[in-house]
């Protein structure tokens, strides 16, 4: 089910982009001096993808909150963005409460559930995504796009980013059978290993989602940090033989020259103890085309693990454990 999920990837950002080209967002009426976002798993790492997307275009603060509370600075100039794919997370939903007596300018992004049902409520803008997608993680492309599009219709962002993943769309396509057969490969390597995976400062999201989508779909533990602030500290970890450990870095042609030297040097260090050390290149003209090339990658990697490990790569039962135990209290 999930490698049709992944499949889908480019029909669901095609959607998305039809989704938000006509939803109704109203002018602000009051400046807008900072953005606020409560958003968790899928929808939580969408924001991230748009934070670093528009972060050299954003004139303003852009926060993204992954729990039950808001910052203090949330107020009637804020725009807040409550983002659930399925509209009845818990921590947003508490933090929707919070927003709600901030005074905050509120957007919601939901399929429905009680974030829609408390927007028409309150007579706040909303954009309604598809609900009949079984796993919110596969559903990163519905929460960014609508992200992006918020920004763009309140004047905060161009359309840059949003050409961005339609040219995208493009790219996945084209590449497809090539990003299957590489991500076969690589799923082979990390096949009963732990891994460790490392990217540019610029690219956290990347490495982040894939994590999540490690952790979900092939139901393994991982790991990920960041060049350059990984070579401040956890490089010194890096001082016992351990073949079980298993490394990627997602590289791109263009990231820092002085990021490209620090990657050099790193693998020089880490091959001395483990052997199973890849390096993956990123396809793509833009900051978005790569990130959705390698989100996509990463999907199928974390579909093959799975097969691998003979596990179901849509079921969350002890997430499921979790959410019926804290119905309780």
């Amino acid at each position: 089910m999930m490698d049709t999920l992944v499949a889908r990837f480019t029909e669901q950002l095609k959607e998305a982009l039809e989704i938000g080209r006509s939803a109704k967002i109203r002018t602000a009426e009051r400046p807008i001096h900072n953005i606020f976002l409560s958003g968790l798993g899928g929808s939580g790492i969408g924001g991230n993808f748009v934070q670093e997307f528009v972060k050299n275009e954003l004139k303003i603060p852009f926060i993204v909150g992954k729990a039950y509370d808001i910052p203090a600075f949330v107020g009637p100039n804020t725009l807040a963005i409550a983002s659930s794919y399925s509209g009845n997370t818990e921590e947003t939903l508490s933090a929707m409460d919070q927003m709600l007596a901030s005074g905050a300018r509120i957007i919601c992004v939901a399929s429905g559930g009680k974030l829609i049902e408390i927007a028409k409520e309150k007579g706040l803008d909303y954009i309604q995504v598809p609900g009949n997608w079984p796993s919110p993680r596969a559903c990163l492309g519905f929460s960014f796009v609508q992200q992006l599009f918020i920004l763009h219709k309140l004047g905060l962002i161009s359309e840059e980013s949003i050409k961005g993943v339609e040219s995208s769309i493009a790219l996945l396509d084209a590449e497809m059978d090539d990003i299957q057969t590489k991500a076969k490969m690589i799923a082979n390597m990390l096949f009963g290993k732990v891994p460790v995976i490392y990217t540019t400062d610029r690219m956290e999201s990347v490495a982040v989602r894939f994590r999540q989508q490690v952790n979900e779909n092939a139901k393994m533990l991982c790991w990920h940090h960041v060049i350059p602030e990984m070579n401040h500290n956890e490089l010194v970890g890096w001082r016992i033989k351990n073949e079980d450990l298993a490394v990627i870095i997602f590289r791109n042609k263009d990231d820092h020259p002085r990021n490209q030297v620090r990657i050099d040097i790193n693998k020089e260090i880490i091959s001395n103890y483990t052997t199973s050390l890849i390096e993956v290149y990123s396809k793509g003209n833009n900051l978005v085309e790569r990130s959705l090339y390698f989100v996509n990658l990463g999907d199928w990697i974390s579909v093959y693990l799975a097969d691998l490990r003979k596990v179901d790569s849509i079921e969350v039962k002890v997430i499921d454990f979790l959410k019926s135990e804290l119905a309780k209290v």
